[in-house]
């Protein structure tokens, strides 16, 4: 078949809890006497210990961590009401849409909320811009090619938005999980199925600029770290995601799939979902197990959604040329044999868009990078258990951090949320953040080994200036700090210049220190690397100290 290449029961101790009190239930583990743990519960807490069973008691207390260190415990997990009705939708065809139930996708309500509306950009071949399921979904459209944007012969556009945003609970055709999304249509794909790089960078510009807060990208160049004949990264590509970034949106890609590539299964995420920030998206199959077609990788692998079977819209025109006698028109079942058991990373990467215009629908004040980190952390583990045999617990190179929960996202959302970062995107010379102050600066920011590993800042320091700068990285990861002379280019791969390093402190664990008297006035680059997996918020102080032989002058 062609493809188109365009746990929620254990609470880890370590994650922060409500300042209010909560409930938790705590496992006693096999051979303890619930007895004894209910009285040591109640000594650290100092709460009354209600026994649910030999195999558990519960409390209320400040936080999970509050209870790690009770002997005989072997589980902690914070009591809510996650087991309530949900919303059915009324469209006829969501029985054919398996992929709905599998990622939770209306269990979070009993029935369906009024939420604020969010504008979703698709890049992608256009749309039929009077589908019954999709005309009241669209805002704006523009293409980037010779043709209209409202008019999609290759059906690929179409299909993924309406996984996005077809319109839910209408009585008619399907319904989908980002049923706050509003639609940005950007047609980029040319009559030949290609995509050119200028057309890409344009495109991701205007969607921007019209407001767009998720841009969905499903489709892909191959990567090759060993080939760079075959390696198609492209500055441009790189440097319009990077503005999108830059500007709090949300950037969804595909993976891509292997038949594009040499060999199948490819262990290597495609452009531009190999990009920092961009949430990389692979498939998984109805029985749990990964598609050999789903590209693999460690680092960009971020989280896997559906990719077998997938039932959505297509264009009227193509379905009544496909099969004239088929019904119902304008859907995946009367169109072209590669659509009509849709599958691909190109259609799993959708529904992770629609979760994030959802999260980002249900709470307005939701950064980018707050959304991402609550998709991935918040996605159920894939392993053998889940019928994936080569995932193992934690993130692996075919899942990523798991499988969508948009369930559980969306209650994430009552949690204390993730730290977000509002210097972003800063990860090399040529996009650092300036930073000011005549004395120096408290720098607040996040950095996460999979996909942000080094924040770059850009400070000026006079001649015979001392600069003294500390890092607090994240608990529990190694975190590395650097300094940069005036001129640097680049501060990683083959082509650095060492030469240009001022100084660094490479200490183990998460403190460092650089203190340099320095020679030559300019721009430095003080920057932050994380050397070891892990994630998590920093706090980087710097000050500028007189010239030597200068006092500082009085206030």
């Amino acid at each position: 078949m062609k493809r188109l290449l365009l746990a929620s029961f254990v609470v880890a101790l370590a994650v922060p809890a409500q300042a209010s009190a909560a409930r938790f239930a705590i496992g006693i583990q096999k051979g303890a006497d619930e007895q004894s743990v209910a009285r040591r519960v109640r000594a650290v807490t100092g709460q009354s210990v209600t026994k649910i069973g030999a195999f558990a008691v519960s409390v209320r207390a400040r936080h999970a961590g509050e209870l790690a260190s009770v002997k005989g415990m072997s589980w902690v997990e914070r009591m809510r009401p996650t087991r309530r009705l949900s919303f059915t939708p009324n469209d006829p065809l969501v029985n054919r849409q398996w992929y709905l139930g599998r990622i939770h996708a209306f269990d979070a309500w009993p029935q369906l909320p009024t939420l604020e509306t969010v504008r979703v950009a698709v890049l992608d071949s256009g749309i039929d811009s009077a589908h019954p399921d999709l005309q009241s979904q669209i805002v704006d459209g523009r293409s980037f090619v010779s043709s209209s944007w409202e008019t999609d012969t290759n059906g690929h556009g179409t299909f993924v938005a309406g996984e996005i945003a077809a319109a839910t609970n209408n009585g008619i055709g399907i319904a989908a999980a980002g049923f706050p999304a509003e639609l940005l249509i950007a047609k980029i794909v040319r009559s030949d199925g290609t995509i050119a790089p200028d057309a890409e960078a344009r495109a991701i510009r205007w969607a921007v600029d019209r407001g767009a807060r998720v841009v969905n990208m499903s489709f892909g160049g191959v990567r090759d770290p060993h080939d760079k004949g075959l390696d198609t990264y492209s500055p441009l590509e790189a440097a319009a995601v990077q503005y999108a970034v830059s500007k709090g949106v949300l950037v969804v890609a595909a993976v891509g799939n292997a038949d594009s590539a040499p060999t199948e299964p490819w262990s290597y995420a495609g452009y531009p979902a190999a990009l920092p920030h961009v949430l990389g998206v692979s498939s998984f199959n109805r029985d749990g197990t990964v598609p050999t077609f789903s590209n693999r990788d460690l680092r960009y692998v971020d989280v896997a959604a559906p990719g077998e079977a997938i039932f959505s819209t297509l264009p009227r025109g193509l379905t009544q040329s496909s099969r004239p006698g088929c019904f119902p028109q304008g859907y995946s079942d009367c169109g072209p044999m590669e659509f009509r058991r849709g599958e691909g990373t190109s259609f799993s990467a959708p529904q992770v868009s629609a979760a994030a215009a959802l999260l980002l629908a249900t709470d307005p004040g939701l950064q980018a990078d707050q959304a991402s980190t609550i998709l991935t952390r918040t996605a159920a583990d894939s392993d053998r258990d889940t019928g994936c045999v080569r995932c193992y617990t934690g993130r692996d190179p075919l899942t990523g951090w798991g499988l969508l929960d948009v369930n559980g996202a969306v209650r994430a959302l009552d949690d204390p949320l993730p730290d977000p970062d509002r210097y972003e995107a800063n990860d090399r010379v040529s996009t650092a953040a300036t930073v000011w102050g005549r004395k120096g600066q408290r720098i607040h920011a996040t950095i996460d080994y999979w996909d942000d590993r080094e924040d770059v800042y850009k400070i000026k320091v006079r001649s015979g200036q001392k600069l003294v700068a500390r890092l607090r990285g994240p608990v529990g990861a190694n975190s590395d700090l650097f300094l940069w002379k005036p001129g640097t280019t680049r501060i990683g791969g083959s082509a650095v210049d060492q030469r240009f390093l001022a100084a660094q402190s490479r200490s183990p664990g998460s403190l460092d220190k650089i203190r340099l008297r320095v020679g030559q006035g300019g721009w430095y680059y003080l920057v932050v690397k994380i050397a070891s997996p892990g994630s998590g918020k920093y706090a980087l102080r710097y000050r500028k100290r007189p010239r030597a032989g200068l006092r500082a002058a009085r206030p």
